[in-house]
Order: structure tokens, then C-alpha cells, then sequence
């Protein structure tokens, strides 16, 4: 069974299914290299307007593979026998592997010039709640559950989890949530901005990709300019940012998506974006 599937929707939704249903979608086997391989597609695919990630069977993704940490933890840089040497070794190579892998899917989420929507099925807990978190936008099922989970496997949590998480929901209930491995609901997700927006599960992904065809309508080559402003606001002066900003405002207006949109709206009709 392949890792992680891939559909090239008609209406310009690449949709990515985690599909280790067995292990509720951990990221074991293949998983993380695929996702990252079908992300770089995606980005780099004219055709493709939004990028949805969801889990098949009940769960979005359970985070690490648990299993697959006790057989490194038995033979891997653990051991108190191993030279001291080979311990640097073996430590460099997993940091080096993991800081790629971070990259490859968090960090192009979070950055590349088209929306980005995690439909989250059900938990999205540990590294798969920093996936979710790592979207643009997050659309769940009312079973969809959320925990940061590392503390319990002793972890610290990486894929990004700790700076979306206080973005979205502030320092006091980031780090409680961090801290306690609290499980919420979907209804609490909403509360605190995780969500965006809850659906009932008989209508969840039918709704769910309804919402991201609509996202692939727009204007997508404004959408990037949107998320460069965005991402470099939470780093930047006001200053730096109102420059970016008076610079692709002036790119935006010389596109042909925001020339059709003044056309659209002087002819009373809706725009038929081009994402140009």
C-alpha cells in the first residue's frame, strides 16, 4: 500500500490523502518523503491552485511513529556501548534528516505562493498537528481532535508546532497545551482559532473540497503576494512591512487577474481569475 496518495483534481485542488490507516496515518514508512515529494509537485504545478492534505480512515495523522522510535531507541545513537564518536555521528545525520524533512513540509506549507488547507478528518495529534497547523487554513470533521501530545513520548515536538501554535492561539495556551498533552475537541479548536471552520462528517469532505475549489478559482498568483506580506509580518517592523506590501500592491494592480476583476466588476459578473 503506497504511503500517501495523490489526486489532480479537475477544479484545481491537488489533494494529498496520508494513507497508513493501520497506524492512524503516522509518519512511518514513506510517508514523510512522499508528503514532501507531492508537496514540491504541487507548488511547482501551474494546474494545481490549492493544495488540501487530509488522512484516510479515522485519523489525520497521529504524529511520530512510536513503534518506529523503539527500534532506533534499541539501535540506534541510544546505546550507552556506542564510541563516542559514532553517537556524533548518528546525531548529526537525525538532525540534519530531520531539519530536511521540516523543510520539505512545514516550512513549503506555510510558504509557498498557493493556499494550503488541512481537511482534518479526525486527531491530528504530536508532528500531525504541526502539519495541520503548518496550513493555511484548517477545515475539520466534528470528530477532528487536536493535541500537541510530545510530552507524551518525551519529546519536545518540532514541525514547526510551537511557532504556529502561539500565533493562532497566543503564549498562555500554547504552552498549556504543550506542557499538559491536552486532547481538545473540534468545537474548542474553534473557539481558540485553530479551526476554521467545523462541518458535520456526513458532509465534511464534499464540503471540504467545495471550499478549496473555491480557493483554486481565485486569483492565485495574488494569493502568493498575500502570504509573502503575511509570513513576513510576523517577523518584521511595520516599516519593512508596508514596503513589501506598496510593492506587490503594485504588482497585484498590473496583473491580469486584478485587471479582469475591475473589468468583472464594471460588467456586473463575477471574474474568471487565470492566477496571472
Amino acid at each position: 500500500m503506497t504511503d500517501v496518495l495523490f489526486e489532480k483534481r479537475s477544479d484545481g485542488v491537488g489533494l494529498i490523502t496520508l494513507n497508513r490507516p493501520e497506524s492512524l496515518n503516522a509518519m512511518g514508512g514513506r510517508l514523510i518523503p512522499m508528503l514532501g515529494e507531492y508537496l514540491a509537485e504541487c507548488e511547482g504545478d501551474r494546474e494545481v491552485r490549492c493544495v488540501a492534505i487530509t488522512g484516510a480512515g479515522r485519523a489525520f495523522c497521529a504524529g511520530g511513529d512510536v513503534k518506529g522510535m523503539q527500534a532506533r531507541n534499541e539501535g540506534g545513537t541510544g546505546g550507552a556501548e556506542r564510541p563516542r564518536e559514532n553517537f556524533a555521528a548518528a546525531f548529526e545525520v537525525q538532525v540534519r534528516e530531520l531539519r530536511a524533512a521540516q523543510d520539505a513540509v512545514s516550512l513549503r506549507l506555510h510558504t509557498m505562493g498557493k493556499p494550503t488547507v488541512a481537511l482534518v478528518n479526525g486527531h491530528a495529534v504530536g508532528a500531525g498537528m504541526s502539519v495541520a497547523l503548518a496550513c493555511d487554513l484548517r477545515i475539520c470533521s466534528e470528530r477532528a481532535k487536536f493535541g500537541t501530545a510530545f510530552r507524551n513520548v518525551g519529546l519536545s515536538g518540532d514541525f514547526g508546532g510551537s511557532h504556529f501554535l502561539q500565533r493562532l492561539v497566543g503564549a498562555g495556551v500554547a504552552r498549556e497545551l504543550y506542557l499538559t498533552g491536552e486532547v481538545i475537541d473540534a468545537a474548542r479548536a474553534l473557539e481558540l482559532g485553530i479551526a476554521n471552520r467545523v462541518i458535520a462528517e456526513e458532509r465534511f469532505m464534499e464540503e471540504g473540497l467545495a471550499f478549496c475549489a473555491k480557493l483554486a478559482k481565485g486569483p492565485t498568483a495574488t494569493y502568493a503576494r498575500m502570504k509573502a506580506n503575511l509570513n513576513l509580518a510576523e517577523t518584521s517592523t511595520l516599516k519593512e512591512l508596508l514596503d513589501q506590501e506598496a510593492t506587490l500592491m503594485r504588482l497585484s494592480g498590473m496583473s491580469s487577474d486584478s485587471r479582469e476583476a475591475v473589468r468583472a466588476f464594471v460588467e456586473k459578473r463575477e471574474p474568471r481569475f487565470i492566477g496571472e
